[in-house]
């Protein structure tokens, strides 16, 4: 899998995005923040609550200058047939990537052995194109975009701020912490 501090490997995919169907690299990631945001299949049960909590949330996501994409191993006209057929999906302004190769997935190393879907996995890469934060769950466990805005926040914020770390829990305006020889066993 794309471990943490690691650079995504180069890519070139087809998504439905904005009623179109565009081209997607690697290189549309460079130089601003990104959600790589993995699900097994459109159609599906859980997939739909989480892609419709992103779209819920996106103008969030914009507002701290990140980008979502979602990708399936469908492809990006199954991508619109959903978005056609789901209130749900219709919400969606973010780009689908349809990755019916799965060179993508099998790039992250989210691709599910000889079933041909992806895992339920998030990936939040930064402007240089190195992954800072990575979830992968089970089938049956949904994410929440609230909590993956946090923790984009953390990682803009230490990004910023140079020998500052965000602790557990940590919110925005919260305390952080100056890791030093100080507070070693002070914790």
């Amino acid at each position: 899998m794309t471990s943490v501090n690691s650079k995504i490997q180069p890519f070139t995919a087809t998504a439905f995005h904005a009623g179109e169907f565009v081209e997607v690299s690697d290189a549309d990631l460079a130089g601003k923040w990104s959600v790589v945001f993995f699900y097994p299949a459109d159609f599906t049960f859980v997939c739909p609550t989480e892609l419709g909590d992103l779209a819920d949330n996106y103008a969030e996501f914009q507002r701290l200058g990140v980008e979502v994409y979602s990708v399936s191993t469908d492809t990006h006209f199954t991508h619109k047939a959903w978005h056609d057929a789901s209130d749900t999906i219709a919400k969606i302004t973010y780009p689908m990537i349809g990755d019916p190769t799965g060179r993508v997935t099998k790039n992250f190393g989210v691709m599910r052995k000889g079933q041909g879907l992806a895992d339920r996995a998030t990936f939040l890469i930064d402007p240089d194109g190195v992954v800072q934060f990575t979830e992968v769950s089970a089938e049956g466990i949904g994410r929440n975009a609230v909590e993956l805005l946090r923790k984009i926040k953390a990682a803009q914020y230490v990004r910023s701020h140079p020998g500052e770390v965000c602790p557990a829990k940590w919110e925005e305006g919260d305390d952080t912490l100056a890791p030093s020889l100080d507070l070693v066993g002070k914790i």
